[in-house]
């Protein structure tokens, strides 16, 4: 099942980075906008760092439990003068939220994100990921979650559960 999921989200995310990649090559003058673009997640703006389709990772099978370790996924675009970096994240829902490699290692240093850079944090990549999960939460649900930049600040807002596709897939029954 695990694998099934996980084709799903790089179903997802491979037909995201193709959709990306359209709007940044064909259009307009400018291009792709990333301030026009209503992603599904959570999407918000802070200095000159636009966030887009946050959200943490499908439950598996069941509700994410006390004590999980659950991934947080989203798209950081910075409408720049200058780099800014992604320095870290919290949540009053764990013990802490960890910036991580594609093997799951702590980044130290957080996220560098030049400008007019599109950078996404998802599986098998950088990403965050909440440590120690202190309550249950379930696909759809919403947590309390901060996200810091460097120099463009904290930027609070609400994460939600991505609800499982295996949810919106179960035969009607009655």
């Amino acid at each position: 099942m695990a694998l099934f999921r996980r084709g799903i989200t790089r179903g997802r995310t491979a037909l995201l980075t193709a959709a990306l990649l359209a709007l940044t090559s064909c259009g307009s003058e400018e291009g792709f906008d990333p301030q026009e673009w209503d992603a599904p997640g959570q999407n918000g703006k802070v200095g000159s760092m636009l966030v887009r389709y946050a959200h943490m990772a499908e439950p598996r099978g069941e509700p994410w439990q006390p004590g999980d370790d659950v991934p947080v996924y989203m798209w950081l675009y910075n409408k720049g003068p200058d780099e800014d970096r992604l320095v870290g994240a919290s949540t009053p829902v764990a013990r802490s939220v960890e910036i991580v490699d594609g093997q799951g290692e702590p980044v130290r240093d957080g996220v560098s994100i030049p400008v007019d850079d599109l950078q996404g944090l998802e599986s098998d990549a950088t990403h965050l990921v909440l440590r120690d999960l202190r309550q249950t939460v379930r696909g759809g649900e919403f947590v309390e979650f901060t996200v810091r930049f460097e120099k463009s600040g904290n930027l609070d807002f609400k994460l939600p559960a991505q609800i499982p596709a295996y949810e919106s897939d179960a035969p009607s029954t009655g």
